[in-house]
C-alpha cells in the first residue's frame, strides 16, 4: 500500500500526463491547421506515449493496493507563433515533467517506498530521451529558420515517425 502523501503525489501525476496528452493534442490541432503533417503527427505521438505514461501510473496505484482519484485537467494553449515556438515550449513543458518526476522520486526515498523508487526510474529515463529528443528537432528548427525548404524536409521526417507502446507497460 502507498502512503497517502505518494498516493497523492502519484494521481497528480496522472493528471499532468493527461494534461501533457491534451496540450500535445492541441499543438497536433495547430499544426494541422497550417498544412505541417509531419509535425502534427510528431506531437499526435507524444498524445499517445503521454496517455500511456499516465495509465502506467494508474496502474501502479491500483496496484498497489491504493486509490486513483481523478482531477480537472486544465485547458491547454491553441495557439502559437509557428514550430519553433511550439518547440520551446515543448523542451520547456518536458523539462517541467522531469522536474515532477524527479520530487516524485525524491518523495519516494523520503518515504522508504522502494517499490515506487524503482517504477519511477523507468520515467527518469523516458525524461531524458524526451529532452533529448525535442532538443535536437529545436536546433534543426533554428538553424532552418523555422521555414522554407527546410521546414518541408524536417515535417516529412517527422511524419514517419509511429507510436510504440512503452515496454514498462508489460510490467
Amino acid at each position: 500500500m502507498l502512503t497517502k502523501r505518494i498516493e497523492k503525489e502519484l494521481n497528480d501525476q496522472i493528471n499532468a500526463e493527461f494534461y501533457s496528452a491534451y496540450l500535445y493534442l492541441s499543438m497536433a490541432a495547430f499544426f494541422e491547421s497550417i498544412n505541417l503533417k509531419g509535425f502534427a503527427n510528431w506531437v499526435y505521438i507524444q498524445f499517445q506515449e503521454e496517455q500511456s505514461h499516465a495509465m502506467l501510473t494508474y496502474n501502479y496505484i491500483n496496484e498497489r493496493g491504493s486509490s486513483v482519484t481523478l482531477s480537472s485537467i486544465e485547458a491547454p494553449p491553441s495557439k502559437w507563433d509557428g514550430p519553433v515556438h511550439i518547440f520551446e515550449e515543448i523542451l520547456k513543458h518536458e523539462q517541467e515533467v522531469t522536474c515532477m518526476i524527479n520530487k516524485l522520486i525524491s518523495t519516494s526515498m523520503e518515504e522508504k517506498d522502494h517499490a515506487s523508487v524503482n517504477f519511477l526510474q523507468w520515467f527518469v529515463s523516458e525524461q531524458v530521451e524526451e529532452e533529448s529528443g525535442v532538443s535536437d528537432i529545436l536546433q534543426q528548427l533554428k538553424m532552418i529558420d523555422g521555414k522554407g525548404a527546410g521546414l518541408l524536409m524536417l515535417d516529412r521526417e517527422l511524419k514517419q515517425r509511429v507510436f510504440v507502446q512503452p515496454a514498462a507497460s508489460a510490467t
